[in-house]
């Protein structure tokens, strides 16, 4: 059974956490960079092997191909409602970003987070080398005891240990029966393990000079969301899927977590309150839709790379997102309709409106292009496109529908 290539168990640890994203997610860091040349890249972290890895796998991310659009949608972004109200046509999968766009906003976020992070241990590690691990366990305090008393001390006979070269009795800690860093350190070679794996590698003098190690404590476990539920999986680490790149790509698995879910009487609900029942062919119509508790203000362009990249969030107790509307013909009144074909008309709404209070957008439809009965929907998504979540699994989601026949 064939595994994704980024969740083998092997798996480099550079790949693991927020690094994985630069070879699995173009289409987040599309979504949530601009499109700024990389300046004023230090030597350190450009050439350090973690960077370069992360940045090389830059160079092998292509943009997709456009996909499928809504026929009778006035294409692209625009305003409607005097400017207040901005339509993004079929949620902005027109907006395809190019291959130079990926590759570029995902240097810029390897050299904002890999190389930063590559930096920062850096420096940690030429302050370890200064003033900590080694020359504290080897040199300072770790040393002169851990080393001292684990090497010197071993001068002392411990267990039939013979005295190494050179060494002199010390005369502080020396005086004091050796414990484990003597011991250890007598045994093997003084300093090696008394100085430096005793005294550098754990608290230096401490371990080294005779503190015994502290006992080990218990690792708490939590069982799993689920837990006894016999769920069939939890995260994608068993999909045999490749991950989700934030395109719009099917057979694909998305690990983006689901996010902050509101309280029941703040989840977002969505009614059409206006629709006409007739309408001719080509002729323009409105639909009036409420929704309560949505802030609309959240919208990352599919075309772009943000489709279910981002998790749901909250502000003031409410779900940040944008609101859909679309409307495809029935071919059959008694049996579901296929779910590829693409509609006569969507639209993704955003306006920087919306609260605790319903309220009320005019969307405006510029005609439907065939006789028949057209199925005209609206309902909630999050940054990522998804209907809202809800506290409790019995409420409705923000959807409603309506039908209007052409003719």
């Amino acid at each position: 059974m064939r595994r994704s290539k980024y969740r083998r168990a092997n798996t480099p640890a550079w790949f693991s956490g927020r690094r994985r994203i630069i070879a699995l997610a173009a289409a987040s860091l599309a979504a949530f960079g601009g499109v700024v040349a990389v300046t004023q890249i230090s030597n350190a972290s450009s050439e350090d092997p973690v960077t370069k890895r992360a940045l090389a796998s830059c160079d092998n991310l292509t943009a997709p191909k456009s996909s499928r659009l809504s026929t009778q949608t006035r294409k692209g972004t625009y305003t409607t409602n005097n400017g207040r109200v901005t339509q993004h046509a079929d949620d902005g999968a027109g907006d395809v970003a190019t291959t130079a766009q990926v590759r570029t906003r995902c240097r810029e976020w390897v050299m904002n987070n890999v190389a930063s992070d590559a930096e920062t241990l850096a420096r940690r590690n030429r302050g370890r080398g200064n003033n900590n691990g080694g020359n504290q366990g080897g040199n300072n305090n770790g040393g002169n005891q851990g080393g001292n008393n684990g090497g010197n001390a071993s001068a002392q006979p411990s267990t039939g240990a013979q005295p190494s070269n050179g060494a002199q009795p010390s005369t502080g800690a020396g005086s004091q029966p050796p414990a484990q860093g003597g011991d250890n350190g007598g045994n093997n070679n003084g300093g090696d393990q008394g100085g430096n794996n005793q005294g550098g590698n754990n608290n230096g003098g401490n371990q080294g000079g005779g503190n015994q190690n502290p006992a080990p404590q218990p690792t708490a476990t939590t069982p799993p969301p689920g837990a006894g539920l016999g769920i069939l999986t939890n995260s994608c680490d068993t999909s045999d899927l490749e991950d989700h790149d934030g395109f719009q790509r099917g057979n694909r698995c998305v690990s983006t977590e689901f996010g902050e879910v509101g309280a029941a009487a703040n989840n977002p609900t969505l009614l059409i309150t206006g629709a006409p029942r007739v309408v001719n062919r080509n002729q323009p119509f409105t639909l009036q839709v409420s929704t309560r508790n949505l802030i609309r203000d959240r919208f990352l362009a599919a075309g772009q790379g943000g489709y279910y990249v981002e998790s749901s969030v909250l502000q003031g107790g409410l779900v940040r997102g944008h609101f859909h509307t679309a409307c495809r013909i029935l071919d059959n009144r008694n049996a579901a309709p296929a779910g590829d074909p693409v509609p006569a008309f969507f639209v993704a709404t955003e306006d920087s409106r919306g609260g605790a209070q319903p309220d009320t957008v005019a969307i405006q439809v510029p005609g439907l292009p065939q006789s028949g009965e057209f199925q005209c929907s609206s309902w909630a998504g999050d940054g990522s496109h998804r209907i809202p979540m809800m506290e409790r699994a019995n409420q409705t989601p923000a959807f409603d529908s309506v039908r209007i026949r052409v003719r």
